[in-house]
């Protein structure tokens, strides 16, 4: 009897996807390498005969493509399944890694983190895993570096800011706490998930000298399911998941089309890298988009406005809009944004990011993210600026009128 299958259809609408920090679109680089993975290198990488060894030169050759876009040396990339796990890995293992003393060891971090760290030192501490000290920030939601020298002096066991906020996109000044940390002899964990594959990025003592990284393919084009962690070498780790697989760090069976099609995505990224006029006629279709937002919506602020910021991304306030139904009215229209994270956009709260930022909670209930990726035209950005106005406009006139 011959196997049954299922097909599906779906049918997908003409849209304008400003959603990007949420998730890339896979290019055509990551998929091929991910096919070519099923169809020739689908063997178990552990395994010692041929075909195992074949799909393990596979997955090497995509860990020194990942190790070349960041850097690093290819023994110091671990591949994991997404950038929770990355950074759980980094901040937990390190933690765990310590001497036993009376007290857990300290952890360091901002509230403006994701919710990845935000939500993991939080469940540390329940745990008595941790104690947590939370570093302050400007308006702008930058760490002041006099808060950071505090901490360090508290001999924290781990220091972890993130290198661009992925709400705000504002870039925070990872260099200076690197230098700061390695002064006190302290590790740093950077979360560079949204930085990585869209700006240039350099590991070590002539770039970003960080004790470990983390990154997700899916942020630059590659596959959702796997994440990087750049371990320094030297820096004791104690894995969370133990196994004899990526050098012992991470135990289970290698993803293998996802880390491949993760290397084939670092390669292209690596060419996009190499001409910096692509992201500046980026960052000026993003100026422009944002430019003509708030001039069609007069009282929306831009979040974070007032600092360093990468390329792609925006957060506006729409002040006594809710952002759920600025979402849903923009959806409608064919623009998809968010509020924030995309794995907290099912919360009716404000964002803790925002909030920490010292943002009134009437603008950052209704604020909304938009970010481009490196395909994002000057069409989309133009006509998505179009429907902003439009719906925002639309909902501004019916709740002035329910009132």
């Amino acid at each position: 009897m011959p196997a049954l299958g299922v097909r599906f259809s779906l049918i997908v609408l003409a849209v304008i996807y400003l959603d990007n920090n949420a998730t890339t679109r896979p290019c055509a680089a990551a998929i091929e390498a991910a096919e070519f993975a099923m169809r020739e290198a689908w063997q178990n990488p552990s395994s010692v005969h041929r075909a195992g060894q074949n799909a393990r030169a596979q997955v090497e050759m995509a860990r020194k493509s990942i190790a070349e876009l960041v850097g690093c040396k290819p023994r110091e990339i671990t591949f994991v399944s997404s950038g929770t796990e990355s950074i759980q890995l980094a901040i937990r293992g390190v933690a765990r890694a310590q001497p036993k003393h009376d007290d857990p060891p300290l952890v360091v971090s901002t509230r403006v983190e994701h919710s990845a760290i935000r939500e993991l030192l939080t469940d540390m501490e329940s745990r008595d895993e941790a104690r947590v000290r939370w570093l302050d920030v400007d308006k702008s939601g930058l760490v002041k570096l006099d808060s950071v020298a505090d901490s360090l002096a508290l001999r924290p066991a781990i220091v972890s800011v993130q290198w661009v906020n992925n709400e705000t996109g504002v870039i925070q000044p990872v260099e200076q706490i690197a230098t700061l940390c390695n002064s006190a002899n302290v590790l740093f964990h950077c979360d560079g998930v949204q930085w990585v594959g869209k700006e240039a990025t350099r590991l070590g003592a002539s770039g970003l000298n960080c004790a470990l990284l983390s990154l997700s393919a899916h942020k630059f084009h590659g596959l959702k399911g796997v994440g990087c962690l750049y371990v320094r070498t030297g820096v004791r780790l104690r894995p969370q998941t133990p196994g004899s697989q990526e050098l012992g760090r991470r135990g289970g069976t290698e993803n293998v089309p996802g880390i491949l099609a993760a290397g084939a995505a670092a390669a292209r990224a690596r060419e996009w890298l190499g001409d910096t006029s692509a992201r500046d006629s980026l960052q000026a279709l993003r100026d422009g988009f944002e430019a003509a937002v708030l001039a069609g919506c007069p009282g929306a602020e831009v979040n974070g406005a007032g600092a360093p910021r990468i390329w792609n991304t925006t957060s506006i306030g729409f002040p006594r809009l809710e952002a759920e139904a600025v979402l849903l009215a923009l959806s409608e229209s064919g623009v998809c944004a968010s509020a924030g994270a995309a794995c907290a956009s099912g919360s009716l709260d404000p964002s803790p990011v925002l909030l920490a930022m010292g943002i009134e909670p009437a603008l950052a209930h209704g604020s909304v993210r938009f970010s481009l990726s490196r395909e994002t035209t000057r069409e989309e950005a133009e006509r998505a600026a179009a429907i902003v106005i439009r719906c925002v406009n639309s909902l501004r006139a019916s709740t002035s009128a329910a009132i």
